[in-house]
């Protein structure tokens, strides 16, 4: 059966698979796949085709309805088990954002040389490559990720945004920022920034999801092929630009965390060296597989892997994918205040970027659990770890937590330092989107 009249045509696929004799199936299927034991007829004609699934109808879709067709349409790509991946992107766009809120941005196979021109030292310190895996058509998918590479701006620059904040304290700009955005006083900030556990260090965007912009795209990306080909552009990278490995910490989004792992295993084959550390924002599902390869994000792929699930039973996969998994609320479709499977994954992405800003590494306690109801009778026993950049890196195992519904989403995270942002944070926030987006 030819994959990718599979993807198009699945209802069609399930209907086929209801009028064989006898509603028999194919001996290597399990019965527990059956259609017809789970979807009525008119629901499998009901399932759209792969063309007319796409990130905004989904945000359409309340979260109970979208994950229900996420299920459906998952669940029937594998009934024979032959869905296999044949989309291998090109020409994929990086950039690297700058303290002035501009951007270098080059085809990822131009970047390096792009760096060696415009950067000096690029490299010398931390390097977080930030893989993107959902096209940036909606608000809620482009904010997200706006909102980590703000944080990083801000973590990796905190005392120039101190120092530029001294010298303008008396200028109009200064005085309206302090106005709209700071709730808390001079000595709060102050307080923040001695506090704050920062370093310098460098950021790149790849920006994978851009390029799978429909679903059948999105579906049959062949996440090995795409992850070798970023794993060698890695150790070109870490060649040409003569910079240490183990600073590098690769974070990938949705299916572009699997592309990650895919990315880290191919720099460890090249180089016989691992990356530090590798984390999945709501690792996807993964719909089209090459058949006899282990596929997606998993321990081993880096020193520490790390995984957040914000929508296991809807964009999301409910299996393990590191050494430690976090499962905000529990293992569900979505978490508190997520209305949409979009959106319930993206928020992955928040609570990363929310532990990135300096002052609240620790704003996502969480305790070993196997269930929201386990963790609240626990009643927080249990050793203690924390979701986002401060996890530690000798856990091991599945970590639950509670959290907001609502910024600040972290249950320890202070209000006014979630609304605190100077100098270079702002002109980033003056060059790509209004102050409204802070609120």
């Amino acid at each position: 059966m030819n994959p990718m009249r599979v993807l198009s045509l699945l209802a069609c696929l399930a209907v086929a698979v209801l009028a064989k004799p006898n509603g028999r199936m194919d001996n290597s299927v399990s019965q527990a796949l059956k259609p017809s034991q789970w979807l009525s007829g008119s629901q499998l004609e009901a399932i759209p085709a792969v063309d007319d699934l796409t990130i905004e109808r989904l945000e359409n879709m309340n979260l109970e309805r979208g994950a229900e067709l996420l299920q459906q349409v998952y669940h029937l790509s594998q009934i024979h088990h032959n869905v296999e991946p044949n989309f291998v992107p090109s020409g994929i766009q990086a950039y690297v954002p700058k303290p002035n809120g501009e951007k270098t941005t080059a085809p990822l196979n131009e970047m390096i040389q792009r760096l060696k021109q415009e950067k000096q030292n690029f490299g010398d310190d931390e390097v977080t490559i930030i893989v993107t895996g959902l096209p940036q058509t909606t608000e809620t998918v482009k904010k997200a990720t706006r909102k980590l590479v703000q944080a990083y701006m801000q973590r990796y620059n905190l005392q120039q945004q101190r120092r530029q904040g001294k010298n303008t304290r008396d200028s109009q700009d200064y005085q309206e920022q302090s106005q709209n955005q700071r709730t808390s006083s001079e000595e709060d900030y102050s307080d923040e920034v001695k506090s704050g556990r920062t370093q310098s260090g460098d950021i790149i965007v790849i920006d994978l999801g851009s390029k799978l912009n429909n679903y059948q795209r999105y579906a049959m990306l062949d996440i090995e092929k795409t992850g070798a080909k970023i794993g060698k552009w890695i150790v070109q990278m870490v060649n040409e630009l003569d910079m240490p490995h183990d600073t590098i910490h690769l974070i990938g989004q949705n299916v572009g965390a699997h592309v990650a792992g895919a990315a880290a295993q191919e720099f460890t084959r090249l180089t016989g060296h691992k990356l530090r550390r590798v984390t999945g924002l709501d690792p996807s599902k993964i719909v089209a597989k090459s058949k006899n390869t282990l596929t997606g994000l998993a321990r081993g792929d880096a020193e520490f892997v790390d995984a957040i699930h914000t929508s296991v039973y809807g964009m999301g996969t409910p299996i393990r994918s590191g050494d430690v998994d976090f499962y905000p609320n529990g293992p569900s479709a979505g978490v508190p205040g997520a209305s949409n499977v979009v959106e319930a994954a993206m928020r992955a992405t928040r609570y990363f970027a929310e532990s990135v800003r300096p002052g609240n590494e620790r704003s996502f306690p969480a305790v070993p659990a196997n269930s929201l109801q386990q963790y609240k009778q626990n009643d927080g026993f249990g050793k203690r770890a924390y979701m986002g950049i401060d996890t530690a890196h000798d856990l091991e195992g599945d970590y639950i937590l509670q959290v907001n519904p609502k910024s600040p989403f972290g249950r320890n995270a202070p209000a006014q330092k979630q609304s605190s942002y100077h100098g270079v944070h702002q002109a980033w926030n003056n060059n790509n989107q209004d102050s409204k987006d802070y609120q």
